[in-house]
């Protein structure tokens, strides 16, 4: 692999102690190009502008994916988690838009030689993290409605703080949708994210901090909490949406789901309804209230607020002892006995 080392680091220049998310890059990035039906030697470069075409397909029909990972580190050891699981979901986005798949040897170890490289970005204060961006698009100069013959793979990164702030406040959201059956909703795909920013922006000047979607045929079935899953502790019992081709599969989701068990608690992945939440509410069982993804790793919920009327969450026990054994995994202070972490030698 051809790297090209940056002259001069930025790293003097940022101040690790106040990192708002995704804001600043580290000093290497990683490009790969995907031409004649096969992909090019991936080579490391100083983070930088690119050039594209206006006629790029990128620009015209939408196909554009995207991984989210982070680093960690304790003391001198920097870790990935569970990157194979990126890549298996990375080459499932890639399959539904038309796009090449990638390999092991580009993605994984191309992640690795980027993180060692730039491994001073990795925050050492405790819920920080180096957050790694994977992202393909096509980059074809044709404007035929039809899936390109080029993209362009990148990796960029990013030293990030924590994604939220405080606790969350959210609202039900019964009209606009996120995803529909058949549709690309389980991809990280660019598009989906696209969709969501009108109804969310609408929320946010109504006091919320971000949106439930529910599910588009009948908004009766609760199903994505802003760019998270979400999860409900209702007797005790964690329960989550069950996954489908409107639900995106965290891998944090699904991280949180093994250790819970592990810890004994009974987790049912399953529909729930926005009358089942306030039904639980009534009969004060409605315990806890949480959402999960790799840039807030857990959120906890405040209140949800629908036609119903509000919830407000003050407990959240479980959430925050599953919270801190996740934490303590991914950033070595505890036994990985479900060999999650890649340390980056």
């Amino acid at each position: 692999m051809k790297v090209e080392r940056i002259n001069k680091s930025k790293l003097d220049s940022i101040d690790f102690n106040s990192l708002p998310f995704g804001k600043y890059f580290s000093d290497h990035m990683l490009i790969c190009e995907y031409i004649d039906d096969r992909w090019l030697e991936p080579r490391i470069k100083p983070y930088s502008e690119i050039s594209i075409a206006p006629c790029a397909q990128v620009f015209h029909y939408g196909q554009s994916i995207f991984e989210g990972m982070k680093a960690y580190r304790k003391k001198d050891e920097v870790f990935l988690f569970r990157p194979e699981e990126n890549l298996k979901r990375f080459n499932n986005s890639a399959e539904r838009l038309a796009m090449p798949k990638i390999s092991e040897e580009i993605f994984i170890k191309g992640i690795k030689e980027l993180v060692k490289l730039d491994r001073k970005w990795v925050p050492e204060k405790y819920n920080s993290a180096l957050y790694i961006r994977p992202f393909m698009i096509a980059t074809e100069e044709y404007i035929k409605a039809m899936p390109s013959r080029k993209y362009m793979f990148m990796v960029i990164t990013a030293p990030t703080g924590a994604y939220y702030d405080n606790k969350i406040d959210v609202k039900i959201e019964q009209k606009y949708s996120r995803s529909s059956p058949g549709g690309i909703g389980f991809t990280k795909a660019g598009g989906n994210y696209a969709s969501a920013f009108q109804p969310t922006k609408i929320a946010q000047k109504e006091g919320f901090t971000q949106l439930i979607w529910t599910d588009a045929c009948e908004h009766k079935y609760l199903e994505e909490c802003g760019t998270m899953n979400i999860f409900f502790v209702i007797n005790n019992k964690i329960i989550t949406p069950e996954l489908s081709d409107s639900i995106l599969g965290g891998i944090t989701r699904d991280s949180i789901i093994t250790l819970a068990q592990e810890k004994g608690y009974l987790v049912e992945e399953r529909k729930i309804s926005i009358e089942e939440i306030y039904d639980a509410e009534q009969k004060k069982t409605l315990k806890e209230v949480f959402g999960t993804g790799t840039a807030v790793t857990i959120g906890k919920i405040k209140s949800i607020t629908s036609k119903l009327g509000k919830i407000e969450i003050n407990q959240h026990e479980i959430t925050d002892k599953l919270k801190k054994s996740l934490l303590d995994i991914q950033y070595g202070e505890s036994k990985d006995i479900f060999n999650w972490r890649l340390n980056i030698k």
